[in-house]
């Protein structure tokens, strides 16, 4: 029997090195997902890897329950379908540390916890960006247009050049070019 690990992340900008401290050392393979744990397992390219990978009575080991789904309802379809494929779950911390070959209830009452903390950040994070709008702050990307680039935007489109060239011209983006152009239309169609 051999430990095949998984590290999931959501997005491509979360750090996966705690997870790998914990199952490099103990894993003969470790899979790594940067996507939703949201989604089933045929859609999870990272988990379909490790289960590619496995042999008979190797095990899918994860740091914590949420690594596997980070919804009841998501984590328990894909829980249900490792388990029917044959497939043992092990799971190094958290109150569902330990084995699983079927479900149980401390493996539903982690993956309710897990759902309950995403939905905790989800509020939280919610609250800041709303406080900080009140403070007159507002969250989101930094802007890449300054007076200047939009200047060179609305006078390339006043001379009759495509939202395409202008883009290259500037060097924005066409999607930043097509945004400066429509505020722009906007505001004036507002103030007639």
């Amino acid at each position: 029997m051999a430990l095949v690990g998984l590290v999931r992340v959501s997005t491509s900008k979360q750090e996966t090195q705690r997870q790998h401290d914990d199952l490099d050392l103990i894993c003969v393979r470790v899979f790594d997902e940067k996507i939703s744990g949201t989604l089933k397992v045929a859609d999870r390219p990272g988990l379909q890897a490790a289960l590619d990978y496995m042999r008979p009575g190797d095990m899918l080991t994860v740091q914590e329950a949420d690594r596997l789904g980070r919804n009841l309802l998501e984590g328990l379809i894909v829980l249900n379908d490792l388990f029917q494929q044959g497939v043992a779950v092990k799971i190094l911390h958290g109150i569902a540390a330990g084995e699983h070959t079927e479900r149980s209830l401390i493996l539903d009452l982690a993956l309710a916890l897990a759902e309950d903390r995403r939905r905790d950040i989800v509020c939280k994070t919610r609250d800041g960006l709303e406080a900080a709008g009140r403070r007159g702050r507002k969250g989101g990307r930094p802007r890449v247009v300054d007076d200047d680039k939009r200047r060179a935007i609305l006078a390339r489109h006043a001379e009759g050049q495509s939202l395409r060239e202008i883009s290259r011209g500037v060097g924005v983006s066409l999607a930043v070019v097509h945004g400066e152009v429509k505020a722009v239309q906007q505001g004036s169609a507002e103030a007639s």
